[in-house]
């Protein structure tokens, strides 16, 4: 880092190091897992105590080389507002600004193009409710059909509007979006996301073999089951604390610089 970075980053909350030690953190897990697209898709989060700026990846970086230090603060107009030598997609702006701006709640955003997130993406039925992992999302996936890149304002409020008050969102022929309350919550609703359309696609490789639908009043009542993890320390902690201590073991501490 510059002298000037170095003194911004000294500048910063408690609060705001610690959402850019997690966002960093996924970005980390995310590309572990393979779940990365070049330097394509976001994970964004609000910067407490500052509700109109976010921090997102600097683009032109993989999802390994992001650290706490090189994420990027943008204004809802999609401005920089602190120093950076990285520019940012406009597209990703496009999409987690109107999120962030208008969605309640919506303090992270994950936007990914996993193989199995577009492939679930391009079916007609969408995710079908037939496993255990599409039962970990609140309310269901909401769908948002395609309309091209994401270079358009105009698209924003149709985007928000599909979204609802939903956790998880499939947006056809593209892939997938989750937010959350937190960089855990909504790291934990895509990984069960994933895992979900992941599940999908291998059970739909048997060929003859038909999916297993699970009962609609189970759905509901899964759904309004809370997880032991979430009940004890929040939807997401304990999970990203795990993957957290299992980036240290990898020798990928380096994301909290």
């Amino acid at each position: 880092m510059t002298v000037t970075s170095m003194q911004t980053a000294a500048r910063r909350s408690v609060e705001e190091q610690q959402v850019r030690e997690d966002l960093a953190a996924v970005y980390r897990i995310f590309a572990a897992r393979q779940m990365d697209d070049l330097i394509y898709t976001h994970i964004s989060a609000r910067v407490p105590g500052e509700e109109n700026h976010f921090l997102i990846n600097p683009f032109g970086l993989m999802y390994e080389e992001v650290t706490a230090s090189n994420l990027v603060k943008i204004d809802l107009q999609g401005n920089i507002v602190e120093e950076s030598e990285y520019p940012i997609n406009y597209a990703g702006f496009i999409i987690h600004g109107a999120v962030h701006e208008a969605v309640p709640g919506a303090h992270c955003v994950i936007h990914l193009h996993t193989d199995s997130g577009v492939a679930v993406s391009c079916q007609r039925q969408g995710l079908i409710d037939a496993s255990q992992f599409a039962m970990f999302l609140p309310g269901g996936v909401a769908y948002h059909d395609y309309e091209g890149l994401a270079l358009d304002d105009a698209e924003k409020p149709r985007l928000v509007a599909d979204i609802g008050d939903c956790k998880a969102l499939i947006l056809r022929n593209h892939g997938t979006l989750t937010v959350g309350e937190t960089v855990a919550e909504a790291f934990f609703h895509m990984y069960n996301l994933e895992r979900a359309c992941r599940v999908q696609v291998l059970a739909q490789a048997g060929g003859q073999a038909e999916l297993l639908p699970i009962p609609p009043e189970i759905v509901d009542h899964t759904r309004a089951q809370k997880p032991e993890g979430a009940r004890l320390a929040g939807i997401g902690t304990l999970e990203l604390a795990a993957w957290k201590r299992k980036l240290e073991r990898m020798g990928q501490g380096d994301y909290r610089n």
